[in-house]
């Protein structure tokens, strides 16, 4: 990673000469691990370490100068930022003023300019020959771990003394990987896999309290973290304090973790009670206004609206209309929005053609965030929909379904369900496999959960059990086609073959 010797040289001379080094973050749960995951780190070598994160409705997003000046006059003589900084070119000429030497770790686009900062280290930017360009930003910060660890070493700073396992520190690797769906190839499918058992087994007690109020036991996969623990982590940073969630994962005190990780759950319930509001109000907005259904981009606006909850909504939309959707909470003349995208549509690509209606913005293809006034958020909306309209087809505002392969009941065994098992994480870049297959007879049907379908299917003489989420509505006729992943269902020491089903029609 280009930097990354001026980096670790800077954080090792830090080290000897006792400076005060801050671990500035992100208040998602990429920044949160992140910064747990240095901070830990740090204060295990030596480093004398604090941290801190903006508060997303007090601060913003990112480094501000208030945040900056902040830090400086708490005696911090380098800045390591973690999961933002790479377009931070103001700041970074504030932090130089004030004596900070200012180290950016981020996985964020950059844009034309980078900031003048002491390190920018970025797989994304110019010149960087790091091979792997979708690692996380946490990905980003364990990548400086390792680097530093290794300097530390070549330079005798263990002294002969155990030096840190980083097989430790995976499980926050995994945390902030996943939760920010970042696609799991390369590097990330590494530190997401053993990440994944890191979490399993942590004795960190955040970790610990964290799965205990989230009901997570035994095996933890990418759902879990992504349904689970990540969304108790995030509610804390969309509400309130995100340094609630670092001091959770940094805790050494297993009831004090608990004590917070309560506090994350009850944030978590009242964040789910304000996105099913404001999705319902969007809902209603789409409703009333019929030029929607010709556009091929959603852009809603209210004053009524949670800034810290509309990406959460934002993805509801695109389940629904899938067409790429911006949410904005206004206030005061000023509007704070959310977007996240449909495949085949970069979403920083269409907010930077859009810029010139745009106080700024940053993100990724699938996700990005921005900031708006009011006078200009109309014309937004035309020249976000120009360019969602240029770049997408009728086709490409259905959603679609690929398959893999189609099974016959002969394919049907266990060995074959684990082997597709073998190929986990499962998630963004690494789908799970799904497979066609036709003319199962209907042999039971129940309703789990009021909301679940619940199926015995029969094929070839043989039955097979399957599960369908969230289709309790669904109509299911006496023969059915699915589209379905086939797993192994473990359960009081028996296994046995499930299908998850996606989507099911009538049999021709």
């Amino acid at each position: 990673l280009l930097d990354m010797d001026r980096a670790v040289e800077r954080l090792a001379q830090a080290r000897v000469q006792g400076e005060k080094v801050c671990i500035y973050g992100d208040y998602d749960v990429d920044g949160i691990s992140s910064v747990a995951l240095l901070v830990s780190f740090f204060r295990a070598v030596g480093i004398s370490t604090f941290f801190h994160i903006p508060r997303r409705l007090e601060d913003g997003y990112g480094l501000s100068a208030d945040g900056i000046s902040l830090v400086a006059a708490l005696g911090a003589k380098v800045v390591v930022t973690v999961d933002c900084g790479v377009t931070a070119v103001d700041e970074a000429r504030l932090a130089a003023e004030l004596g900070l030497d200012l180290i950016i770790t981020d996985h964020h686009t950059p844009d034309e300019i980078l900031p003048d900062a002491y390190a920018v280290i970025n797989p994304l930017r110019p010149g960087c020959s790091f091979p792997f360009k979708g690692i996380a930003g946490v990905g980003v910060a364990f990548n400086l771990l390792m680097a530093l660890r290794r300097r530390l070493r070549d330079g005798g700073a263990f002294g002969g003394q155990p030096e840190p396992d980083l097989r430790e520190y995976l499980d926050l690797v995994a945390l902030g990987t996943i939760a920010d769906v970042a696609p799991l190839q390369d590097e990330n499918r590494v530190l997401a896999r053993f990440g994944l058992r890191a979490l399993e087994t942590s004795k960190r007690p955040g970790i610990i309290a964290l799965k205990e109020v989230s009901a997570v036991s035994g095996a933890v996969s990418c759902s879990t973290v992504g349904f689970r623990l990540a969304p108790r982590l995030n509610a804390v940073g969309r509400l309130e304090d995100a340094a609630r969630g670092v001091e959770l994962l940094l805790s050494d005190d297993i009831e004090d973790a608990r004590l917070i990780a309560s506090e994350l759950d009850a944030g978590n319930t009242e964040r789910q009670a304000i996105e099913k509001e404001m999705l319902r109000s969007a809902l209603e907005m789409i409703g009333e206004s019929p030029g929607i259904p010709g556009r091929h981009s959603i852009v809603l606006a209210s004053e009524e609206w949670h800034p810290g909850v509309i990406g959460i909504v934002a993805s509801r939309i695109v389940d629904i209309y899938h067409r790429p959707t911006i949410l904005i909470a206004m206030q005061e003349g000023v509007g704070r929005g959310s977007g996240r995208s449909i495949p085949g549509f970069h979403l920083y690509q269409a907010l930077h053609a859009s810029a010139d209606h745009l106080v700024k913005f940053g993100g990724h293809r699938q996700a990005a965030g921005l900031s708006i006034d009011e006078s200009t958020l109309s014309s937004f909306v035309r020249r976000f929909d120009e360019v969602a309209s240029g770049e997408l087809s009728e086709a490409d505002l259905v959603p679609e379904l690929l398959l893999d392969g189609e099974l016959h009941p002969n394919d049907l065994t266990i060995d074959l369900a684990q082997a597709i098992a073998d190929l986990y994480p499962f998630g963004m870049g690494n789908p799970e496999p799904l497979f066609l297959m036709r003319g199962l007879h209907v042999a039971g049907s129940r309703v789990l959960k009021g909301s679940h379908l619940k199926l015995l299917l029969e094929s070839g003489g043989r039955r097979i059990d399957a599960i369908a989420f969230g289709m309790a509505d669904r109509k299911v006729p006496d023969r059915i086609d699915i589209a379905a992943q086939l797993q192994v269902n473990a359960w009081n020491g028996m296994t046995s073959l499930q299908f998850r089903i996606k989507d099911l029609r009538e049999s021709e």
